[in-house]
């Protein structure tokens, strides 16, 4: 019996029939979620409502900042990390959209597993002028919305509705037509 015929009496037992098909239908689930969400598209169905939080502000521990208290305003939440290659080239280029609009776009930072001292001299150097909270370990925010790495974000409606997401590194773009979804009046 050559491999080949061994795979193949292994397939038509109904077990491993069943398991394969599974297996399929999972891979083929991820490759459309990771082609609608992960690409920066807007997915074809609600991601649901943001879940709320509350964090530490960066460099001021005493303060802190939550998602409810921006109820009624269209929000970006991006998480990030002073370590994460992609967020040293995504990071800057938020700053700039932030500054750009003149604060008419609110942005909340999300430092994750991060030193201070790191994180601070980073979104120093970046030019961050949004205000950033800190997620530490055991990143409990993060675990919250289902961050499978860094970066990661979310353009929110004024419901806080999750309209787009980008897991992964953001580019100007994307930025630009996460901003306009999140001011449609459809959701």
């Amino acid at each position: 019996m050559t491999g080949t015929s061994s795979w193949r009496s292994r397939i038509r037992s109904p077990r491993t029939a069943l398991i394969a098909a599974g297996v399929v239908t999972v891979a083929v689930v991820l490759i459309v979620v990771g082609a609608t969400v992960g690409a920066g598209a807007p997915a074809p169905h609600s991601l649901g409502k943001a879940k709320n939080f509350t964090l530490s502000v960066l460099g001021h521990p005493g303060q802190h900042l939550s998602l409810q208290s921006l109820d009624g305003t269209p929000v970006i939440v991006n998480f990030f990390a002073s370590w994460c290659p992609p967020c040293q080239k995504e990071t800057p280029m938020i700053a700039r959209f932030y500054r750009a609009r003149q604060g008419r776009v609110r942005i909340i930072g999300i430092d994750v597993n991060d030193s201070a001292p790191a994180a601070l001299k980073f979104v120093h150097k970046s030019g961050v002028a949004y205000p950033v909270a800190v997620d530490p370990l055991p990143m409990k925010t993060a675990t919250a919305y289902g961050l499978p790495g860094l970066p990661d974000t979310f353009f929110l409606n004024a419901r806080h509705i999750i309209v787009k997401r980008v897991i992964g590194g953001l580019t100007s773009a994307e930025l630009t037509s996460g901003a306009s979804l999140m001011t449609k009046r459809n959701g």
